[in-house]
């Protein structure tokens, strides 16, 4: 599939999930992940309390990244797709009024719903972006975090987003995302369903080429954690949803498909030999 055609399939679909918010209870089941094995049952009635219902409805992640990593006060913060904006809020209230927290969203609808979360929250301390996460709209060494909850799988150029996650954060920042990965072959079928790619399982990696992207990109110390693995009635749900074989393909991937917590870091200094470092210490000698 094109680049430019899953951009546009992944920039409608949310689009549509926004615009539905607040309109039909949570938001369309059939579209939104209302209840499915992927996005439900993420985040704890803390969490949630004090939040605008419509930043809540609008969750549509394979985890909680807020839950994961420790944000300390006056930190900078980055959400990757942020959506409806539940994690940026989440980010801000423990980052507090001396920290900053961006969300980066390509979609005009899901952008303009996360700024009336904020206004809801009354959260200051916080700004939303529109860009790609390919491209991110930041400049070097900007932020202290990176998050991201079931996004970089939508991505069809993934390589570049870590390398933009990479370019944004500090030395010793940290990058800590959830997404869905693949422990084991994926049929064709699957991979080529578009409905599936949106969806968040069609463009997952395997657990390991996560990790080698990672230490590709300049990350040290990337893992990936599974935490949520999906079973054959997971997997034979959201395949009829898709309108595929949903009981041959359910029996095929049953427990290969998880919801993960990825870390790396950044590395505090720059190894030699880096793009900057390597340069001839003898010429003028």
């Amino acid at each position: 599939m094109a680049t430019e055609d899953i951009q546009t399939a992944v920039q409608e679909k949310y689009g549509h999930i926004a615009r539905s918010v607040g309109k039909t209870g949570c938001c369309e089941p059939a579209t939104c992940g209302c209840g499915d094995p992927i996005s439900s049952n993420l985040y704890s009635d803390s969490d949630r309390s004090g939040l605008p219902d419509e930043a809540v409805a609008a969750s549509l992640g394979c985890g909680n990244p807020t839950a994961m990593i420790e944000l300390q006060p006056g930190q900078t913060v980055l959400d990757l797709g942020s959506g409806g904006g539940i994690d940026v809020l989440l980010s801000a209230k423990r980052v507090g009024p001396t920290g900053k927290v961006y969300g980066l969203d390509m979609t005009d609808d899901m952008l303009a719903l996360a700024r009336e979360n904020q206004q809801k929250a009354g959260a200051t301390n916080v700004e939303f972006l529109k860009g790609s996460i390919e491209s991110i709209p930041l400049p070097d060494n900007t932020v202290d975090v990176i998050i991201s909850n079931c996004v970089i799988n939508l991505s069809a150029d993934k390589d570049a987003v870590l390398r933009e996650a990479f370019r944004v954060l500090k030395p010793g920042g940290r990058f800590a995302v959830s997404d869905v990965v693949v422990q084991g072959e994926v049929p064709a079928e699957v991979r080529r369903s578009m409905e599936l790619w949106v969806g968040c399982i069609a463009g997952a990696l395997h657990d390991h080429e996560y990790v080698h992207k990672l230490a590709n990109a300049g990350f040290e110390a990337a893992a990936v954690e599974p935490w949520r693995v999906y079973r054959l009635e997971d997997a034979r749900a959201v395949f009829a949803e898709a309108g595929l074989d949903a009981d041959r393909l359910a029996h095929e991937v049953n427990g290969q498909v998880t919801s993960a917590f990825i870390r790396a870091m950044k590395p505090v200094t720059e190894s030699c030999c880096g793009p900057t470092c390597c340069q001839d210490t003898t010429e003028g000698e």
